[in-house]
């Protein structure tokens, strides 16, 4: 497998794989890491890379922020045993977005990113500006992202390898020593070394000057802003100010950033190709074509303007004491299937164990762990059992309706072995115009054509889809967790995850409404036992059930449990209620798809797929 930078890559095979992994490796090119190659690029950023200063105030001429101002009261008000910190949490996209740049305006020291995805559109160009101009007046800068989907565009990364001294960036577990992973390469990492490469860095996090983070969901892309005309995400993070909370991100980042498996750009074959390929006329990285600038610099006006930052994130920020940072070490993913660390798993089983009373849980992807469904089936079986109310992704919202198949599979054991009550959110959902930033027109822009920006205004069916990548958890209205973590096997055994865990019943209050809110009838559709019918229901599920204990061949269609939509003039009203189908009338297994093929996908892969669920 690929060992660290430098290391040259041994397949372990049989011959026959061998073979082909020899005929893939030679129309590669090789992949072996070029050491002369490196050694001509760093001769060329050591000569090429800037070290001249915008600013030379002490403060790298940080703009003023009532952010910083809070951190300097936290300071203040702590004690060595009893640390003060304040924390908000970022519901809406653009917010989150506007923080950021706040933030890094604000920064006088350093700032640290560590991110899965960062694409090349308009919120992840506008960050990587913001933070290059932070390095040139004089703030140490360092983006650490999970190689596979990071930035492709070799270009911008062979201008950020030369960029300025004051910014550094890594990639975490790259495929054959290059930044990019094209179609050819991807194939051979599946056939070569699949466990290496199915292991990801999946952890988020921004830290300003050690002090101010942001944690939780959001990587840097449109679709996590509320920037997509599309298809956006409904997301969640927590912003956290304190240096207690800090110096924890701070050891966990510093841990990934000096893991043998975090490598700089010049130790990447085709970023080197492009920096020696390169003529160094240090031009800037240019905004991508579709790039809507009106909005961009509306949104970076709106970043400087104190009284917006305090409206936003310091007024309603909850003064707490206990904020825990947990992380995975980035060593988790050396042996996934062993009893390795996997800190941030355990802590999240500890936490449901604790759970007396209720358990109300976020996430986009409705898959298990064995150990989660362990759990999750004990405090079924407590007396009075504890009650767990999951809010996560119907097909017609999700954004990978392969993994939507497995949990397709499993509805009846969900609901009656583990005694879930389960909320599908809607594509379209009710309170849409609350829930994400949406278009206006304006008139403006260097070409005379039409932007946009955000404001408020409803969706309909034929707007911008909704789907939910929120991943949080309230336990009994006292614990509030936030974080990267999924709930699933890929977050227990093969990804790198993080989160914050905040013991205050003010902050796990106002989550939980969150959550209840999206699972809300006009937000979420409910998944109950289809209506009982005489003779025909029980035949039916035995049928299924037979089907449904088949590893391949699962192809009954007429399923123990379906979606379920309120009718007007009724109250909500859990499955488990008598007057529940008086009030709630079926529409169907999945409603809201009006692409048949997803349907046919779904039910293809619940038949013959889940041999995969290890990828999924």
């Amino acid at each position: 497998m690929v060992k660290a930078a430098g290391a040259v890559w041994t397949p372990r095979c049989t011959p026959m794989p061998c073979i082909a992994i020899g005929i893939a490796l030679l129309m590669l090119g090789g992949c072996g890491f070029n050491r002369q190659l490196a050694r001509q690029a760093d001769a060329l950023v050591v000569a090429q890379r800037s070290h001249a200063l915008t600013c030379e105030r002490s403060d790298h001429c940080a703009i003023a922020s009532p952010l910083q101002q809070l951190a300097a009261a936290a300071r203040a008000q702590s004690r060595a045993d009893q640390p003060v910190q304040y924390v908000d949490l970022l519901e809406q996209g653009e917010d989150a977005l506007l923080a950021r740049v706040h933030l890094i305006r604000a920064a006088r020291e350093s700032i640290d990113i560590q991110t899965y995805i960062w694409a090349e559109d308009d919120a992840g160009w506008l960050i990587l500006d913001e933070l290059l101009a932070a390095a040139r007046r004089g703030v140490h800068v360092r983006v650490l992202a999970d190689q596979l989907f990071f930035i492709s565009n070799v270009d911008w990364l062979a201008k950020l390898a030369v960029a300025h001294a004051n910014f550094e960036v890594k990639l975490f577990n790259p495929t054959f020593h290059d930044a990019r992973t094209p179609p050819l390469d991807f194939a051979a990492s599946i056939l070569c070394c699949f466990s290496r490469f199915n292991q990801r860095m999946h952890n988020k996090l921004m830290l300003i000057d050690g002090e101010i983070g942001i944690a939780g969901g959001r990587n840097y892309q449109n679709r996590y802003f509320d920037w997509d005309e599309e298809f956006d995400y409904r997301d969640r993070e927590v912003l956290v100010v304190g240096s207690a909370t800090g110096a924890e991100m701070q050891r966990s980042f510093e841990r990934f950033w000096n893991y043998k498996r975090a490598v700089p750009l010049t130790r990447l074959n085709d970023v080197n190709r492009r920096i020696v390929a390169s003529t160094g006329d240090g031009e800037p990285i240019a905004p991508p074509e579709s790039v809507q600038m009106a909005r961009i610099e509306a949104l970076r006006e709106r970043a400087i303007e104190p009284a917006t930052i305090a409206s936003l994130f310091v007024e309603g920020a909850f003064k707490v004491g206990s904020v825990d940072y947990f992380s995975d070490p980035p060593d988790k993913q050396d042996d996934p299937d062993q009893a390795s660390p996997k800190e941030l798993t355990e802590r999240i089983s500890r936490l449901l164990r604790s759970a007396r009373t209720q358990v109300l849980l976020q996430t986009p992807y409705l898959v298990f762990s064995e150990q989660a469904e362990d759990i999750l089936r004990g405090l079924h079986r407590r007396s009075p059992p504890v009650r767990v109310q999951v809010s996560t992704n119907s097909l017609a919202a999700t954004d990978a309706f392969f993994v939507y198949a497995r949990s397709y599979k499993h509805k009846k054991f969900y609901l009656r072995r583990l005694g879930l009550e389960i909320h599908e959110f809607k594509p379209f959902p009710g309170d849409a115009e609350a829930m994400i930033a949406h278009y206006e027109e304006l008139s403006g822009g260097s070409s005379g054509g039409r932007y946009r920006r955000y404001g408020r205004a409803p969706l309909n069916e034929h707007g911008v889809r909704i789907g939910l990548h929120a991943k949080s958890m309230v336990i009994d209205g006292e614990i509030a967790l936030i974080g990267s973590h999924n709930f699933d096997p890929r977050s227990d055994h093969y990804n790198t995850e993080s989160g914050v865990i905040i013991r205050d019943r003010a902050v796990a209050g106002q989550l939980r409404a969150a959550i209840l809110r999206d699972s809300a009838p006009q937000n979420s559709w409910v998944i109950a036992r289809r209506e009982r019918v005489a003779v025909i229901s029980p035949l039916n599920n035995l049928i299924a059930d037979i089907s449904n204990a088949l590893p391949i061949f699962d192809l009954w269609p007429f399923r123990y449990a379906t979606s379920f939509e309120m009718k007007p003039g009724c109250q909500p009203l859990p499955p488990r209620d008598p007057g529940f189908y008086q009030c709630y009338e079926a529409v169907g297994d999945f409603p809201g798809v009006d692409l048949p093929l997803k349907t046919i996908y779904t039910r293809i892969i619940t038949a013959f797929g889940l041999g995969l669920e290890g990828m999924l």
